[in-house]
């Protein structure tokens, strides 16, 4: 029997320092500043608070909706959460399998065929080798690459690139599904070819987050909404009782994005 999936996060805060040298940073550190989300860290580092005290526990059933303007904290989240970005902080528990569908070009390799980067993907997730043709027809024929599936996908169109990414992405069926809202965006075509293949996905998951600033998409899908704000948590409880507060608190900030 499977065991049953579990996302604990405990104190979790995550620190990024700033470098002065580019005009990123000193973009990041001026709205820091402004937001009062700079600090210093043990070596004495200036740093941005990108997440602040994050408690959060969820279990099999458990459908997580994430809101906020940009720069919230909603991206950092999910990333901490995939195991890209390590927590300063806290500690944090992923118990199950897990996707994440963060970025089209997420575990690509661009100078591979699209052929390869499909059977790069089943071994990476484990597959044994007898499933792997499977694989490559499933996500062969949801991409439509047609001849391109054997040429390097560093010469692929962003449409194909696009293709591909959410082919692979939701061809291995997790525990665990991870979702920021660019897998939301698309031509039309695309979308209504996608959407039900990606509603399967989301069903089947026994744990869904999802970072979307589509109030219908959230409370379509999940159960819980979870509104950040400057990296920290402002409200976490039922749909319409937070997305009613988050709606109503007024234009979102015109702030760069620090997360």
């Amino acid at each position: 029997m499977t065991a049953k999936a579990i996302i604990e996060v405990d104190n979790l805060s995550v620190l990024f320092p700033l470098y002065h040298a580019g005009s990123r940073s000193l973009k990041k550190m001026v709205v820091a500043a402004a937001s009062g989300r700079l600090a210093k860290d043990q070596q004495q580092r200036v740093v941005v608070r990108a997440l602040s005290d994050i408690n959060l526990r969820l279990e099999s059933g458990d459908r997580l909706g994430l809101v906020g303007s940009n720069g919230a904290g909603k991206t950092t989240l999910l990333r901490v959460l995939a195991g890209i970005y390590e927590p300063v902080i806290g500690r944090l528990r992923v118990k199950g399998s897990l996707n994440a569908l963060l970025d089209p070009n997420l575990g690509m390799n661009m100078e591979l065929t699209g052929r390869e980067n499909i059977l790069l993907r089943g071994l990476y997730n484990g597959l044994p080798r007898s499933a792997l043709p499977r694989l490559e027809e499933d996500v062969a024929d949801f991409a439509e690459l047609s001849d391109f599936i054997d040429l390097p996908v560093r010469i692929y169109s962003a449409g194909m690139v696009v293709r591909l990414g959410f082919a692979l992405a939701t061809s291995i069926k997790p525990q665990i599904l991870l979702m920021d809202e660019w897998f939301l965006a698309g031509d039309a075509v695309f979308l209504d070819k996608a959407k039900h293949r990606l509603e399967a996905m989301v069903r089947g998951a026994d744990i869904l987050v999802l970072s979307s600033h589509q109030a219908e998409i959230v409370k379509s899908w999940c159960s819980r909404v979870l509104w950040l704000d400057q990296g920290k948590v402002v409200a976490d409880g039922p749909p319409d009782d937070v997305l009613g507060q988050y709606l109503g608190s007024g234009p979102e900030q015109p702030l760069a994005a620090l997360a």
